[in-house]
């Protein structure tokens, strides 16, 4: 139990940097949930159109949730699985913040590559598959989540198999609002062009 409860508080406070919303102040946008979705993910920082700290960002976000369940991983499969759980967690409802973060998706990333890295690359593929055909980063976050869920029992077992099933749901609750502004044709679209 005291793995389990160190790897909740590890996974969680590793989580819970706020990487977009300091990399955002930093390069002089102020409070990056002012703007586009309000969220704190890399996405949302490439709407304020500085390219180069929306990718920073995704490597930071990613970069948590494989530390975390990495380094909670010398406890044992069930303290790295709470750990992955509650970076995911901390990334969306940061404690800094007010609990207004991100929607956990490069997090969510970060924690497949370590737990189960085929399955990460073919989540990374859905992902860019779906971006550069739609142009819709929310759509592709969507995709490459539900697609995971689907297909996660070819890649893990048991208790991995169900996490990834449980925060691929978790990511599509969180784009609720993205959701309805894609049905409505009213969400925002991506580019790739430099910047």
């Amino acid at each position: 139990m005291t793995f389990l409860a160190a790897a909740a508080l590890l996974g969680y406070f590793l989580g819970s940097i706020p990487f977009g919303w300091l990399l955002a102040r930093a390069g002089g946008l102020g409070d990056i949930r002012r703007i586009g979705s309000g969220s704190i993910g890399a996405t949302n920082v490439l709407r304020s159109g500085k390219k180069s700290l929306a990718a920073l960002t995704l490597l930071l976000d990613l970069g948590k949730g494989a530390l975390a369940t990495f380094l909670a991983m010398r406890w044992g499969k069930d303290p790295a699985l709470i750990a992955a759980a509650a970076a995911v967690i901390g990334h969306s409802f940061p404690v800094w913040l007010g609990f207004r973060g991100g929607k956990g998706v490069a997090t969510a990333l970060g924690v497949l590559l370590v737990l189960v890295p085929k399955l990460a690359l073919v989540a990374l593929l859905l992902w860019l598959a779906t971006a550069f055909l739609f142009h819709y980063s929310s759509l592709a976050a969507l995709v490459a989540a539900f697609g995971s869920a689907l297909i996660s029992p070819l890649f893990a077992e048991g208790k991995t198999a169900l996490l990834v099933v449980l925060i691929a749901l978790f990511i599509i609750l969180r784009h609720h609002g993205n959701i309805r502004r894609l049905l409505a044709g009213e969400e925002d679209r991506i580019s790739f062009g430099k910047s």
